[in-house]
């Protein structure tokens, strides 16, 4: 989708706007969307990070998915200057930035985690990137190493957390921070097994129950531990992928996604996917993991499996591991 089909379909009579979901967890779904939410959605992120008229916007992200959608509507709704470049893994490219006059400075830009990391690889984008007065990052975790890099910026970086349903993010928090704030209006809860109640009338006509486990800090901040449907039941132990992952990360084994696979004995049993030659002894003799994090099976892959818009797909990841 182009600008001028969205504007088109943004400004017909229709009060809804078909969205489809990321599939991150299970099959893809269209849903449809009303418009005065989304305009509801972006006034909340232009309140909160201080975005004003004339402010310019930087649009690097498909139009065909939620995030590009909701950064034309704040464009829009706050009436800033939307600069417009092809969704690429180098947004900040030379020639793009000569596509759109070579601005010296963005105020405002939404990216996901691989197009920070390939920016911050090129000296010339790294330094445009400096010029971005608010950033925000979302569609996929970002690595500790991402995370470690993106600390010592002069920037305002945002980590985004929220999903299609809620018209993308619903809370924030900063590259520097462990918690997430809800942006104004958004109310949060936790069931009985943890996770995360949205209560965001403004956003959602009912309540959002997530799958992702959480906990409080506060009254209102969050920190995300992993998903319920991520939870891996291994010999009557519940182990959370998300937690094994951003363990082996910080043991620096990176290119890893961590599923299962049916397993007569234990149930369910870990299997890694990985795109590098792993140690397995290495892993096993490394500090800080718990014995029933290791592995039945490593499997090298030529690629993790990714959904369209760049998120770990774990359904085809499962189906890998059973192969």
């Amino acid at each position: 989708m182009t600008p001028d089909e969205f504007l088109s379909l943004w400004h017909d009579a229709s009060p809804t706007m078909e969205v489809h979901t990321s599939g991150s967890t299970g099959t893809p779904k269209r849903i449809y969307i009303e418009k005065e939410r989304m305009r509801a959605s972006a006034r909340m992120t232009c309140d909160f990070l201080g975005l004003q008229h004339g402010d310019t916007a930087l649009l690097c992200m498909s139009l065909d998915f939620i995030a590009g959608k909701m950064m034309m509507v704040r464009a829009i709704e706050r009436g800033m200057q939307l600069l417009h470049v092809e969704p690429s893994g180098h947004p900040l490219s030379t020639q793009n930035m000569e596509s759109i006059g070579n601005p010296t400075g963005i105020d405002f830009a939404a990216m996901v985690p691989l197009q920070v990391w390939n920016t911050l690889q090129v000296p010339e984008e790294r330094e445009r990137l400096l010029g971005i007065r608010h950033l925000i990052i979302g569609g996929g975790a970002i690595s500790r190493p991402l995370e470690d890099a993106l600390r010592s910026l002069p920037i305002n970086v945002w980590s985004s957390y929220g999903m299609t349903e809620t018209l993308s993010h619903i809370a924030l928090r900063r590259i520097s921070e462990d918690h997430y704030t809800p942006l104004p209006g958004i109310s949060l809860e936790q069931d009985e097994e943890g996770c995360l109640i949205i209560d965001a009338p403004a956003l959602c006509p009912q309540r959002l129950y997530t799958n992702d486990i959480v906990r409080f800090h506060g009254k209102d901040a969050f920190r995300v531990l992993g998903r319920r449907d991520n939870t891996v039941c291994s010999g009557g132990i519940k182990i959370q992928i998300e937690e094994v992952e951003t363990w082996l990360q910080s043991i620096g084994v990176d290119n890893v996604m961590v599923t299962y696979r049916d397993d007569d004995a234990l149930g369910q049993a870990l299997v890694y996917l990985t795109t590098d030659d792993i140690d397995a002894d290495a892993i096993r003799n490394a500090g800080g993991a718990k014995r029933y994090w290791m592995p039945r099976r490593i499997i090298k892959v030529g690629a993790l499996p990714q959904t369209p818009n760049g998120k770990p797909d774990r359904a085809k990841a499962h189906r890998m591991a059973g192969d």
